[in-house]
């Protein structure tokens, strides 16, 4: 199937799946799976924290940062189209007692500080305690800048606040901005990075941060379930990610790019109101169009869309060749044009 739904669909490659097979293993509830402490090792150093926790997913490894930091009655600031708000099913709230504070997202995904200075509560014991303020980069495809990042460290400082990112595409983020991802992670007290996106792993993500943090969030970890035992096996996959998959990220990018240009000359779909900065690439499709009958038509092509009228989503990754693209538009172009 040519997907398009999501990075998430990517399958290990050849070399990832002898990496997987060939991992030495042991029990990391135990902490003596060589090749988890391994990746966690490296994965500290690489991004320039004190330690690191390999979980089983980014939704774990955010929540854990939000229990880990916060303590019930205490609250976070989000952008309303956080994926820690609106698409993690409320866990901080439900599991950790910790309340969300949405502030509206701008066009370039950023928040306003004014606005987040307004949202801070007052030390007083009818409010909730206002204690962190979580980003995300990238966020709808969107790259936060150096600049803005660095302001919202100052914002932190001045105002008392934990600064975390939400990093499960961090390192499209970087390719777009042409940095190493260590001047991004540079300004946060935390970070959680997705191996099983743009970077090819089939399953987890890292957690990151100082050693004390880390050792409180592995402890909820265990609490919630999270450990894995002979873990090894998916930890070799994201090593294997995280010193492979980078540099190609790049491709997707350009491909994004290309799917954009070439679905502008299919009758009744636009992209125009939107910018294609990383891997995302959103289109409008005219109400005329059946998109059920769409759907079903790609399909039998073998394409999977997730299909919709406003900002309809597709996502290129490392399973999605340029080739692939011509074959989506050359079926859309016998349907529409």
């Amino acid at each position: 199937m040519i997907d398009f739904r999501s990075d998430t669909v990517t399958r290990p490659c050849t070399q990832m799946k002898k990496a997987m097979f060939e991992a030495e293993l042991g029990d990391d509830v135990y902490g003596d799976d060589p090749t988890v402490n391994a990746l966690e090792q490296y994965a500290s150093e690489r991004h320039g924290f004190e330690g690191a926790l390999f979980t089983s997913s980014g939704t774990q490894a955010n929540l854990l940062a939000l229990m880990a930091h916060c303590e019930r009655g205490d609250e976070y600031l989000c952008g309303q189209n956080a994926h820690n708000y609106k698409y993690e099913a409320g866990g901080a709230a439900v599991l950790g007692s910790v309340q969300p504070q949405p502030i509206e997202n701008e066009a370039d995904g950023s928040l306003c500080f004014t606005k987040l200075k307004s949202a801070i509560k007052a030390d007083d014991f009818h409010f909730a305690r206002t204690k962190l303020l979580s980003l995300e980069n990238t966020i709808g495809g969107q790259v936060l800048s150096l600049e803005y990042m660095a302001q919202a460290q100052r914002f932190c400082e001045q105002n008392q606040l934990i600064l975390h990112l939400d990093g499960a595409r961090v390192y499209n983020a970087a390719m777009a901005l042409d940095v190493d991802v260590t001047q991004i992670s540079q300004y946060f007290d935390s970070m959680t990075v997705c191996l099983s996106k743009g970077l090819g792993a089939p399953i987890g993500s890292l957690l990151l941060g100082d050693k004390a943090f880390i050792a409180k969030a592995r402890r909820i970890r265990k609490m919630l379930g999270g450990g894995m035992r002979q873990a090894g096996f998916l930890a070799a996959a994201g090593q294997y990610a995280l010193l492979n998959n980078v540099e190609r990220l790049a491709e997707d990018h350009d491909n994004a790019k290309y799917l954009a240009k070439q679905l502008n000359e299919v009758k009744g779909f636009n992209t125009s109101a939107y910018r294609v900065s990383t891997n995302i690439v959103y289109v409008d499709v005219a109400t005329d169009i059946d998109i059920e009958t769409m759907t079903t038509e790609l399909m039998k092509n073998k394409i999977l869309i997730s299909s919709s009228y406003v900002g309809m989503r597709l996502v290129t990754h490392k399973d999605i060749s340029q080739g692939d693209i011509d074959t989506l538009i050359s079926v859309l172009k016998k349907q529409f044009n």
